[in-house]
């Protein structure tokens, strides 16, 4: 059996109900600067983890370094990034892409899946409807993809590990992690999903937060996603979403989510990247580490509405009664 990535986790997160600590989170989260060093650590940063679509920013780096993407609009390249909710502004977008590549919701390889959005998945069950490909959360990712292939002129099933698409995808992650990635998994999208260390994952966000100041078609193309993203952030995810809230909330600062609660951050002006993995999967953790650790570096109002309803937040009964409190633990003060 292979090696648990979690037996060093730390204490990171907790819920209080009255005097009794109820729920206690464990994980990792790594800070870096833009020389790739580590400025602070909990848990163990050479833990090694699937990032999930906390990367999607790079995935979407060949689509412009390769001048696949030259034309895309940043709404696009936002796209490109997303874990969106499936609502009009997102799928509408979608298939305009897809229309102007000439192709279809046949063409996506990511699987049909009932949008987030309340709107959008009321909208289908009332006209008995049922989901397309193009309301897949990953769907503007995979337009990425189908504009990269078109480009490079590979098969199909530009999903496939062994697809001229993937490996592209590959040789930037490993590029921009400084590792050698030990494998992948298959994503609830059924693209690979390439494995880092929390430390490879963080040097990978300093590296994006930096790159506006470099020349190379590399950092140029890294400079126009994080753009697009915190110029979207709509686009990203979706309203009452975090990325999408708290990109609001601050100035020039891309984060992203990620499946099983993995989180990044790319903040610019301070030249830092980091990289959280909670090791119990549960997202109202991710959401507070993320939230602290941007408060811990000064991208954050911790006053912000955003901030106070994912650290330090009150938990309420169903009479709406504050019961209890989830907050990050004195570690992450």
């Amino acid at each position: 059996m292979a090696q648990n990535p979690h037996e060093n986790a730390a204490p990171l997160v907790e819920l209080w109900r009255g005097p009794i600590l109820e729920s206690l989170h464990h994980g990792h989260a790594v800070i870096c600067d833009e020389q790739g060093g580590i400025v602070e650590a909990w848990g163990d940063p050479d833990a090694v983890i699937l990032p999930r679509s906390s990367v999607k920013m790079i995935q979407a780096l060949p689509l412009l370094t390769s001048g696949a993407g030259k034309s895309l609009s940043t709404e696009q390249l936002a796209l490109a990034c997303a874990s969106h909710n499936g609502a009009a502004i997102h799928t509408d977008r979608v298939r305009t892409w897809l229309a102007d590549l000439g192709l279809s919701d046949d063409d996506l390889r990511c699987g049909p899946q009932f949008p987030d959005d309340r709107a959008a998945r009321e909208g289908l069950i009332k006209s008995d409807a049922s989901p397309c490909q193009v309301h897949n959360n990953c769907s503007g990712k995979h337009c990425g993809f189908l504009t990269l292939n078109r480009h490079l002129g590979g098969g199909p099933d530009y999903v496939d590990p062994d697809h001229p698409v993937q490996k592209s995808v590959l040789e930037a992650f490993e590029t921009v992690t400084g590792e050698s990635s030990p494998g992948f998994g298959i994503d609830g999208c059924s693209a690979p999903n390439f494995a880092a260390s929390l430390h490879g994952i963080a040097r990978a966000m300093a590296w994006f937060a930096s790159a506006a100041e470099r020349s190379d078609t590399m950092s140029r193309a890294a400079a126009q996603l994080v753009e697009a993203m915190h110029t979207h952030p709509e686009l990203v995810a979706g309203e009452k979403r975090a990325c999408t809230e708290l990109m609001r909330a601050m100035d020039g600062v891309a984060i992203k989510t990620g499946a099983e609660a993995v989180f990044i951050g790319i903040l610019p002006e301070q030249k830092r990247g980091i990289a959280v993995k909670i090791a119990d999967g549960s997202t109202r953790a991710s959401e507070a580490v993320i939230a602290q650790l941007l408060v811990r570096l000064g991208a954050l109002d911790p006053d912000h509405p955003s901030t106070r309803r994912r650290v330090n937040a009150s938990v309420l009964n169903r009479r709406k009664v504050e019961v209890g409190l989830i907050r990050c633990t004195e570690a992450l003060q």
